[in-house]
């Protein structure tokens, strides 16, 4: 084998009239290998096989199966060689489908991935993208589940975000969620582009749904749903999504609280979002200068009438937690699982059992306060019930003797009446007492026998 270097040796040689012989006497080579390569007949750095390669009989067989599937798995096609005869290991089969360049492109994936993009506009105040982020592994304190959830919001003219935590994907949280970032964003844009979510579209058919047109009126946006898997329709959000999950989300301490995060999410997008600077017409400018030059609409006075409905188990004190305060409950459902409702416009939640029925009713304080809002009969009642529970007695000490008691005693005479008809209890003191008369009509019987 001739490496690379040798092989341009030769070919020079040669391009100065050497022989062959002269050339092979020179390098120590014999003829036939200059010979083979001078005629290309042999690749330098590839040794010439001594044996026949193994791979050959079954290279029909692996373009075939990769040219109908592109996507089928190494280890499944090596589940098909193997009853055909096939002697090699996975990673031989992985390295010949690999150096030989036997798996196609998917022309079908490639439109998705490859695919020429065309230079979507974006007038000032034509559209917000919207967009749902998974941020996994919330603070326990949260009592988020598995997964946090964040609606972020962006300006496709000018790039300004803004983001909202909820603990669900439903669509009255959605609702809240639009509002409390469209107003941060400051005011509402010509359309809201969407991907096929179900809470704002049929996602088989892209049709709004008859709920989420309610809401689109109110705001007097007209919904744009991307086309199905066009997902760079909404790049602008994506990006921000990226920028959310990575530089904000991955860096949040754990004792924070969820009004808390909020907050910090409020700062980073000041802080760190709108001080971006962006290529405009007049030269290069901020994200906050540019968005405030988008024509805006404002907000209704008030939001969308929806209600936010979530589980909440109430303590041993009879009180939930909810936004970050503390309200109280009668004390038959406490460590119960109840229901708080809360709708977005006014100033109330409601409390009620699994079953619907509101068993309590407060002002709502502010979010995040950390007030606690009792009703005054929810304490009484507290009180009274606790009074109650400590007037019982003395608990019982784990070591403590009791022997059975004087109904118990009775009842198990009683089983052993029924199990010996020959005794019978006394009615005083529950002893078993011997019944002689009956052994003598028994000894009596035998005599006369």
């Amino acid at each position: 084998m001739l490496t690379r270097e040798e092989d341009v040796e030769i070919s020079a040689l040669r391009a100065r009239g050497w022989t062959i012989s002269q050339i092979a006497r020179h390098t120590g080579r014999d003829r036939k290998t200059i010979r083979a390569y001078l005629a290309g007949e042999r690749t330098p750095g590839v040794r010439k096989r001594h044996l026949p390669d193994p791979f050959e009989p079954f290279l029909d067989y692996v373009t075939a199966r990769l040219a109908e599937d592109p996507h089928l798995w190494a280890q499944t096609l090596l589940d098909e060689l193997e009853p055909l005869g096939f002697p090699l290991s996975y990673q031989s089969l992985t390295r010949n489908i690999r150096t030989r360049g036997l798996r196609p492109v998917c022309q079908a994936c490639r439109t998705a991935t490859e695919r020429p993009n065309a230079v979507i506009p974006h007038p000032p105040g034509g559209e917000t993208q919207w967009d749902w982020v998974d941020l996994p592994n919330p603070p326990a304190s949260w009592d988020f589940g598995a997964n946090a959830h964040l609606l972020v919001g962006s300006l496709a003219h000018s790039g300004r975000w803004r983001g909202y935590l909820e603990p669900c994907t439903d669509q009255p949280h959605l609702i809240e969620g639009l509002d409390r970032v469209a107003r941060a964003l400051g005011g509402v844009s010509g359309s809201w582009r969407f991907d096929r979510m179900s809470t704002v579209c049929h996602p088989s058919t892209g049709q709004v749904t008859a709920s989420f047109a309610a809401v689109a009126k109110y705001y007097a946006v007209v919904p744009a749903i991307c086309p199905p898997r066009r997902g760079n329709r909404k790049g602008v959000v994506e990006k921000a999504n990226h920028t959310a999950a990575q530089r904000w989300w991955r860096t949040l301490p754990d004792e924070v609280s969820v009004e808390q995060a909020q907050a910090s999410l409020d700062r980073f997008c000041s802080l760190r979002g709108d001080t971006r600077l962006r290529p405009t017409a007049d030269g290069r400018a901020s994200v906050a200068t540019v968005a405030a030059r988008e024509p805006l609409r404002p907000m209704p006075a008030e939001p969308y009438p929806a209600i936010l409905a979530e589980p909440r188990v109430a303590s041993r004190q009879a009180m939930i937690s909810w936004r970050g305060n503390r309200y109280s409950v009668p004390p038959e459902l406490a460590a119960a699982t109840v229901i708080v409702a809360q709708p977005l416009r006014g100033t109330i939640i409601d409390i009620a059992t699994t079953d619907g029925i509101v068993i309590a009713r407060h002002e709502r304080a502010t979010d995040g306060l950390g007030a606690t809002v009792r009703d005054h009969g929810h304490v009484l009642a507290l009180d009274t019930a606790a009074m109650a529970a400590a007037n019982s007695g003395r608990p019982h000490r784990r070591k403590e003797r009791i022997p059975p008691g004087d109904a118990a005693r009775a009842a198990a005479a009683a089983l052993r009446a029924a199990a010996d008809p020959t005794t019978t209890p006394t009615a005083t003191t529950g002893a078993t007492v011997t019944d002689l008369a009956a052994y003598e009509r028994a000894a009596t019987a035998r005599s006369r026998t």
